[in-house]
């Protein structure tokens, strides 16, 4: 089985990149699965209907989210259809939506669980008690997991931490791509980020000039997405879909 990853797709730009580059990838590395983590996806931040549907009808199989998934409540009721839209597992239980989501292709089933760290960001179920429940509940080897997390150590340590336990781990969230792609030592791919799908000459997706102003003057900041040298970075995992280890892992960044 090939898993490809997506890193955090911001804004119109990036769910149009997806869009376009999405098949060739698809054809390129022979891939089964998609995931996005689309919480950045509609204009203005978070993720709206119109935005994850661009999403799915690009390709995209299973999405993810993050800090940013609940911002715009017009999303609530399709994160509670259960239909591959998922939100972080350790998020309040009266949160709209689930935390992970089963893919079923026939020929196998592919858990895809989200996660959010606590370093650095709200102060949630923490993330390793709440993957061990899931853990308990699924009943298939191949499991892959989203870790949306700003600290890069909590992400290490929830990668060793599930090594030998899932398929494999990718970090979201920091939308720069990290040099760390590699399996473990028990059979888990991992990589601390994967990046994002966005503008490469802007701050994070957001045009430079935007983010500038709100790190100088510390007041409320329309962002806007920039919309020059879109690219797509992401990782492919390679799994046996029998016992879940995974065999291969590789960064891609896509003009």
């Amino acid at each position: 089985m090939v898993v490809l990853t997506i890193g955090d797709v911001v804004g119109q730009p990036g769910c149009n990149h997806v869009r376009k580059v999405l098949p060739e990838l698809r054809a390129k590395y022979n891939v089964d699965v998609v995931i996005a983590n689309g919480e950045n996806s509609a204009e203005g931040n978070g993720i709206l209907p119109a935005s994850a549907q661009h999403l799915f009808d690009s390709g995209v199989n299973v999405i993810t989210g993050g800090n940013h998934v609940l911002r715009r409540r017009q999303v609530y009721d399709l994160l509670d259809k259960n239909c591959g839209l998922i939100r972080p597992a350790n998020y309040h239980s009266s949160a709209p939506g689930v935390g992970y989501y089963i893919y079923d292709a026939c020929r196998f089933r592919l858990c895809v669980i989200n996660l959010q760290g606590v370093v650095y960001l709200q102060n949630l179920q923490n993330p390793f008690d709440c993957v061990d429940a899931i853990l308990a509940e699924v009943d298939t080897p191949n499991i892959i997991v989203d870790f949306h997390a700003e600290a890069t150590a909590e992400k290490q340590c929830l990668g060793y931490y599930l090594d030998g336990r899932v398929s494999a781990v990718f970090g979201t969230h920091t939308h720069i791509p990290t040099a760390d792609a590699r399996v473990l030592a028990g059979g888990t791919g991992y990589i601390t980020d994967i990046g994002m799908c966005g503008g490469m000459n802007s701050v994070l997706g957001v045009q430079a000039e935007d983010a500038i102003a709100k790190m100088r003057t510390s007041l409320p900041t329309r962002f806007n997405t920039d919309p020059d040298d879109v690219r797509l970075s992401g990782a492919v995992f390679t799994i046996d879909e029998a016992t879940g280890r995974c065999s291969a892992v590789e960064s891609i960044i896509m003009v």
